[in-house]
């Protein structure tokens, strides 16, 4: 059966310590919680998270709903954000885990991607390099947030021109952030068939589209 892949990468640097890494965990139990309850999604939707940090890790492989459980995640006290590597990794990823067409057979659907950053890129040259090789894999859209004041937008806007913005990192923001999520992959879900290309819907207020 083909599968709408969905990747999300999440930064687990030292500012997303505490408060805010628990706020993000209560979002993404709400999105999978929100996501189950849609049929279309439940049959289709896959679900990979990948956090970044000092170190870059795949904490759920590419794993459909009905048997997805949802990984601890763990955030340094402080440290350097290695987005570059972060993508590395999902380019390896999708390489991997996404079936590709052939003459015979259908493959998977466009993958999705969302990123979630609250500060800039350590390892700039690499996540320049990297941009290139994420758009080589064809995504249906790719989504960057900036969360909190520090996340510079400007550095996601040479990864993808869907870029919003947080401004502030406590649960209601990311709450509404991960619904809005939860909203776009089940429109994707639904659409699979009729359109490769998945349309977003309106960002809530919280969530501010950036131009």
């Amino acid at each position: 059966m083909r599968i709408l892949p969905v990747y999300l990468l999440i930064d687990t640097s030292g500012s997303m310590h505490g408060e805010p890494i628990e706020s993000v965990k209560v979002g993404l139990e709400a999105l999978v919680s929100s996501l189950r309850q849609e049929p279309a999604a439940l049959e289709s939707v896959a679900l990979s998270i990948i956090t970044f940090d000092k170190d870059v890790k795949q904490i759920l492989p590419l794993t459909p709903l009905d048997e997805l459980q949802l990984p601890e995640i763990t955030t340094p006290e402080s440290g350097p954000t290695h987005t570059g590597l972060a993508l590395q990794l999902l380019c390896e990823r999708v390489d991997k885990e996404v079936k590709k067409g052939t003459a015979e057979t259908k493959g998977d659907w466009k993958p999705l991607l969302f990123i979630m950053t609250d500060g800039k890129p350590s390892d700039s040259k690499l996540y320049k390099d990297m941009i290139e090789e994420v758009k080589k894999r064809h995504f249906g859209n790719i989504v960057a947030c900036a969360a909190g004041p520090s996340a510079k937008a400007e550095e996601l806007l040479k990864l993808t021109d869907k870029v919003v913005s947080l401004d502030t990192l406590d649960s209601t923001a990311f709450k509404k952030f991960f619904k809005w999520v939860s909203d776009s992959i089940n429109i994707g879900s639904q659409s699979v068939g009729a359109t490769d290309d998945i349309a977003l819907p309106p960002p809530p207020p919280e969530v501010n589209l950036i131009l």
